[in-house]
């Protein structure tokens, strides 16, 4: 099956690797509510307020600022992960798996937002905003867990 959009095989080991030292790092980051300020350096800013305190001083635009990245790059490390795990072709790439790719898809998106709207309707303050958070990563690793499973779940059904 020609697909132009997927990467080939061998970026799968590298996406995993990334997204396990992304997750790591970013659970880390959370149960330290995000206050780890081991790798703080100078960072283009493209939009930065002010002033926290006093809005009405207003945003900048393209500011060098002092900002720990370790919440960065986890958030780098889990999408570019991610995307390399789940858009890198299998080694076996078929109908089949077309199918199982685009079924996992439809099935992470559906659920990611369900999960969004119960949480929007049941969930506040920054309970919420933690749960905004996760939802950036959500879609993605709901794909990748789906078709692994029913990837696995067929090979277990044909042996």
């Amino acid at each position: 099956m020609k697909t132009n959009y997927l990467l080939p095989n061998k970026y799968k080991i590298p996406g995993w690797i990334l997204l396990f030292i992304g997750i790591i790092s970013g659970i880390f980051l959370f149960i330290n509510d995000y206050e780890f300020n081991f790798l703080t350096t100078k960072v283009i800013s493209l939009i930065h307020e002010n002033n926290f305190l006093e809005p009405e001083e207003g945003y900048s635009f393209f500011k060098i600022i002092e900002n720990p990245i370790a919440d960065e790059l986890s958030t780098l490390f889990i999408i570019i992960g991610g995307l390399l795990v789940g858009f890198s072709k299998e080694k076996q790439e078929d109908e089949y798996i077309y199918k199982l790719r685009k079924d996992s898809l439809v099935w992470a998106i559906i659920a990611n937002y369900t999960i969004l709207i119960i949480t929007t309707v049941f969930v506040f303050h920054y309970t919420f905003f933690d749960i905004l958070v996760f939802n950036m990563f959500t879609p993605l690793l709901f794909f990748i867990f789906r078709f692994n499973f029913l990837k696995i779940k067929t090979r277990s059904h044909e042996e």
